[in-house]
């Protein structure tokens, strides 16, 4: 007896749920902030929260990410994972806060750790 699933009645379905589930919402919520952001003054006590709050959440993903990782990220030492974001970190303050060569930097650290242990490779 095969087995029922919607995706396999209309294949297509996927597509939808990840337009209604995750472009639309997220979209909203931009379109939103650019109707709005001319009405908001950038010294303002609630920018500055708005701002603080987005920065924590950020801060939050890369300890998680450098703490507890999950996937191939789990595979590589936490001591590595930590030289790298000093690394990056490094990086990004001596290029006038360019984030692309504080992320090519942390990718370097990684990528000549798994070069040195041959990790990664089948």
């Amino acid at each position: 007896m095969a087995h029922w699933a919607y995706s396999n009645v209309v294949p297509w379905w996927p597509y939808v749920f990840i337009l209604l589930g995750g472009w639309l919402p997220t979209d909203a919520w931009r379109y939103l902030g650019v109707l709005s952001a001319s009405r908001i003054d950038e010294t303002s006590e609630a920018a500055a929260l708005a701002r603080t709050v987005a920065t924590s959440l950020v801060a939050a993903v890369i300890a998680q990410l450098v703490f507890y990782p999950s996937g191939a990220l789990a595979d590589i030492p936490t001591l590595v994972r930590l030289a790298s974001l000093g690394a990056g970190f490094a990086a990004y303050q001596l290029s006038r806060r360019r984030i692309l060569v504080a992320i090519f930097v942390a990718e370097l650290v990684i990528g000549a750790w798994a070069l040195a242990t041959g990790a990664g490779t089948g």
